[in-house]
């Protein structure tokens, strides 16, 4: 069980794991690690502590927020080899959440709960994936508790490991996120184990019975965004279509006819939404020459590609979507 756990570690993590880690171990450089506040806002560092262990996690609360000021939440997974530190750096999110004012929570994995940092997204039968999603939640309700946070406009994303769990916390949770979005990882239900997440990874998985589990209220899941590049060869990107047709089936929605988009010198993309009388349930967006990386992330960092569409961009407009189709 140990070899396939570590060999599970290694294809989260992919080509270059173990410097990723080694570079995580000190602050990279023009991140914030102290409270601190300045016109780029607050880097706040915080921990939960509960019945199922602890984790550290990192906020980011733009500048100039009013007395009164509510704002959204964007809660942000790292993969395998990452923390909160360098997932801001890869992803930018940051910049963003400055420009289009919320604030970014970034959970971080603990390293004795997993050596290489990734989610145990696949251990539901030990209960580690159920309590890991228990312990993210409670970042979010401490965040949500001591800072402006909008409670009605929480979403949630994260990448490979990350993005498991967080489509893992969608459906466990769905009443407190408005969009989920998983970029390059395993729906739920298709792995139980570490041996079977190496089959799921793979795309040689197919869905456990998610309704066999009364907490999984499987027609208020929120609408599932999913980015996949169709070179990625650690995570299948058969899963991400899987996770797309799950979703349309547990609301009820047909697929569209893909669109095949290009920005300027970036990757082709081709974008398929599922709908429910106009409702989008779920949007695949799959990306032509893309490996097991984070699109149009910063270039230099490990698990980012810069020829890439912008996912931070893709995240934060389907979230701002969700955001205002629930207030009217």
């Amino acid at each position: 069980m140990q070899r396939n756990f570590t060999a599970l570690a290694r294809l989260l993590g992919g080509p270059g794991v173990h410097a990723s880690v080694r570079r995580a171990a000190r602050p990279p450089k023009g991140v914030l690690v102290k409270h601190r506040k300045d016109k780029a806002g607050t880097w706040l560092p915080g921990v939960v502590m509960g019945a199922f262990g602890m984790r550290r996690y990192r906020l980011y609360q733009p500048s100039g927020i009013g007395v009164s000021e509510r704002l959204p939440l964007m809660v942000m997974l790292h993969g395998c080899g990452q923390d909160a530190n360098s997932f801001a750096l890869s992803t930018r999110m940051n910049r963003l959440a400055e420009r289009e004012r919320f604030l970014v929570l970034y959970p971080e994995q603990d390293r004795l709960s997993n050596s290489q940092g990734c989610w145990n997204w696949f251990d539901t039968d030990t209960g580690r994936a159920q309590a890991e999603a228990a312990l993210i939640l409670q970042c979010v309700d401490q965040v949500s508790l001591m800072h402006p946070v909008d409670k009605a406009r929480v979403a949630i994303a994260g990448l490979s490991s990350g993005g498991s769990m967080a489509a893992l916390l969608a459906t466990r949770y769905p009443d407190r996120f408005k969009a989920v979005v998983m970029h390059s990882g395993v729906p739920p239900g298709f792995a139980h184990s570490a041996s079977s997440a190496l089959g799921a990874m793979r795309g040689r998985r197919t869905a456990i019975a998610l309704t066999s589990e009364p907490s999984l209220q499987v027609s208020a899941w929120p609408p599932l965004l999913a980015i996949h590049g169709d070179a990625d060869a650690i995570v299948s990107p058969n899963n991400s279509e899987a996770a797309s047709l799950l979703w349309a089936q547990a609301g009820g929605a047909r697929s569209g006819t893909a669109r095949h988009m290009r920005r300027g010198q970036r990757y082709p993309m081709s974008v398929t939404e599922f709908k429910c009388r106009g409702v989008t349930v779920a949007k695949l967006v799959t990306i032509d020459g893309l490996a097991h990386a984070w699109s149009g992330g910063a270039a230099g960092q490990a698990f980012s590609d810069a020829k890439g569409p912008d996912a931070s961009r893709m995240i934060w407009a389907f979230a701002r979507k969700q955001f205002e189709a629930s207030d009217g």
